[in-house]
């Protein structure tokens, strides 16, 4: 049963509601919140990513659908929204598609049934008729035509649409992220969220943490099993941003002689600045600068999360193992910068309230 849901509190006249298509484990549903929204409904189709989502967002209505299969009508009648209430609409749909590192050496394909997920927002946008759209996503996306038919059909319902790519270290986040985001409205300016003024760095997020392997969080405490020539390698990565160029000759792979790409693999994050792009495989120091910057490991999985701006005790599934949790991490939003653009979009909402109730649906 859906938990009752106040539509007041004592500073505004009413909450903003958002719902969150393609959820995963929650960090766009975190960042709303922390904007002021109240999530009120959230929809993914993969069964550990909804099992971390409702470990985090109890109060929130959760369905475990396949989005194409699911009705919007139901989604909004069940949570018993009228046409036209819902102030937020967002998401981000499966992004693999667009990246430009599925056709690396030309051994992937693009599926275009991922890419056209995308459309199912139109769908649910005509049901619910809601007051501002965000969805966000790989910056392949921006230059794909697709984006271009998307933003004709919300200009066909009323809605003024724009899109940018943005880095969302400019917006409080302690990673390099570049993201596309799409934000539309029906009455009044686009208005993207304000930079940050001051950078949050790796320091920021993880220096003051306690020591891996025995602080009591098993997101922080998971194993690692290196090899002995491994060990060497990590060890002989100088601190503090360090890159493998420092290796002895005899530590040295042929492949990274034979290859000038890819020069980020095994290393080390530097304290001051912010950290690479957090993959899904964030884990493994062979596939970015994913070395701690001072101990000769890689970053934990409480690590990660943090860099992606996570709450300190956020809750993942753990019983996959690690590297079904760096799945989810490296899938996830960073809640800071959908903070950003929510508070400006809670912000517009609030400011043209009056003119939303005169061409209400």
């Amino acid at each position: 049963m859906r938990p009752h849901v106040p539509l007041r509190d004592s500073r505004n006249s009413r909450k903003f509601l958002a719902v969150d298509l393609f959820s995963g484990c929650g960090g766009l549903s975190t960042g709303l919140k922390r904007a002021g929204f109240v999530v009120v409904g959230a929809l993914d189709n993969h069964r550990l990513a909804v099992e971390a989502y409702k470990a985090n967002h109890k109060s929130v209505r959760v369905w475990q659908r396949d989005i194409r299969q699911f009705p919007a009508v139901q989604m909004r009648r069940e949570l018993r929204l009228r046409r036209g209430r819902l102030d937020l609409l967002a998401g981000c749909p499966p992004c693999q598609a667009f990246s430009s590192m599925r056709t690396l050496n030309g051994k992937r394909t693009l599926r275009d049934a991922d890419k056209d997920l995308l459309f199912q927002f139109i769908r649910f946008i005509k049901v619910f008729r809601p007051k501002a759209v965000m969805i966000e996503n790989v910056p392949g996306l921006a230059a794909d035509k697709r984006v271009v038919r998307f933003c004709a059909h919300l200009a066909r319902m009323g809605y003024q649409s724009e899109v940018r790519v943005l880095d969302a270290a400019e917006y409080g986040v302690p990673q390099r992220r570049r993201r596309m985001i799409l934000l539309a409205n029906r009455v009044g300016p686009i208005r993207f969220g304000r930079r940050s003024r001051a950078k949050s760095t790796v320091r920021d997020a993880i220096e003051k943490l306690s020591s891996a392997g025995k602080s009591g969080d098993p997101l922080h405490d998971f194993s690692e099993k290196r090899s002995k020539e491994m060990l060497d390698r990590i060890k002989s990565t100088p601190p503090n941003g360090g890159s493998r160029n420092a290796w002895p000759r005899r530590l040295r792979l042929r492949c990274h002689d034979e290859c000038s790409g890819f020069k980020d693999v095994y290393g080390r994050m530097p304290w001051d600045d912010v950290a690479p792009t957090i993959t899904t495989g964030c884990f493994n120091p062979s596939k970015g600068r994913f070395l701690h910057p001072r101990y000769h490991r890689a970053i934990t999985m409480r690590e990660a999360a943090l860099l992606q701006g996570f709450p300190r005790r956020y809750k993942f599934p753990q019983a996959q193992g690690k590297v079904a949790v760096a799945g989810m991490i490296g899938n996830a939003l960073p809640p800071p910068f959908i903070a950003a653009h929510a508070r400006r979009i809670r912000t517009t909402l609030f400011s043209y309230a009056d003119r939303f109730r005169s061409t209400a649906a």
